[in-house]
């Protein structure tokens, strides 16, 4: 087994997710940056939230000529 070829582990590296939310883990990275943690999940939350806002099915819809109707 050669030597030296494993990354250095941080045992305190800290996460930062894109809600506000800070905690630390283990990684080999001293910085993680996430968009959603188990603050703002909503599994974890009980509560869901639209993360389309720009309209996709609605885009499909109108390109194929498709009413919301089914």
């Amino acid at each position: 087994m050669q030597k030296d070829i494993q990354p250095e582990y941080h045992q305190d590296a800290v996460v930062k997710c894109a809600c506000g939310n800070t905690f630390t883990t283990g990684s080999t990275k001293k910085e993680l940056k996430v968009d959603i943690c188990s603050k703002c999940h909503p599994f974890f939350t009980g509560q869901q939230k639209i993360v389309d806002v720009g309209g996709r099915v609605e885009k499909f819809r109108k390109k194929y000529n498709l009413s919301a109707d089914k």
